[in-house]
């Protein structure tokens, strides 16, 4: 395997710290992707009587994550490295759970919203990393997808009520 070698760059952080911050926006990013293609597998997928809500409310959700994919990615290369962009890449870096076959629409938003809690928790993991190493545009990234993962999983629970 042929080993990129990341530019020396000096943008007021250290290389290791670099290297550590990069680490965590690639889980992040493997994170989103797979949300991202769950999210779209349900909006294909879903039936029953909520059809209409959950088929539009999983594409204004969809549609959001696959903006946020290009933020992650240019973060990472702002920062001097590749951006995984694989499958493979994807599957060894992210904490969700593939879900076979097409389940129920009410067991799809409880996987999403376990997805959208796993993405934020990978989020947040990174905080004290990009803390130290004084690295506020990853901070604010972070900050923006945070909110946006966990009203997310606010919304989607709501559904689950009642």
């Amino acid at each position: 395997m042929k080993k990129t070698k990341v530019p020396d760059i000096d943008i007021g952080l250290k290389a290791g710290d670099r290297k550590k911050i990069v680490a965590g926006l690639s889980a992040l990013l493997a994170d989103s992707y797979s949300l991202y293609l769950m999210t779209h597998n349900f909006h294909w997928n879903v039936t029953g009587p909520q059809f209409n809500s959950l088929h539009l409310m999983f594409m204004t959700q969809y549609t959001e994550q696959w903006a946020a994919l290009d933020l992650i990615a240019e973060r990472i290369r702002a920062l001097g490295y590749p951006a995984p962009g694989t499958y493979r890449q994807f599957a060894k870096l992210t904490s969700i759970q593939d879900v076979e076959d097409v389940p129920s629409a009410e067991d799809m938003v409880r996987h999403l919203v376990a997805a959208q809690e796993a993405t934020a928790r990978t989020a947040r993991k990174l905080f004290p990393v990009v803390s130290e190493a004084n690295d506020q545009p990853t901070a604010d990234l972070l900050t923006q997808r945070l909110e946006v993962h966990e009203k997310t999983a606010w919304m989607l629970r709501s559904t689950l009520q009642g």
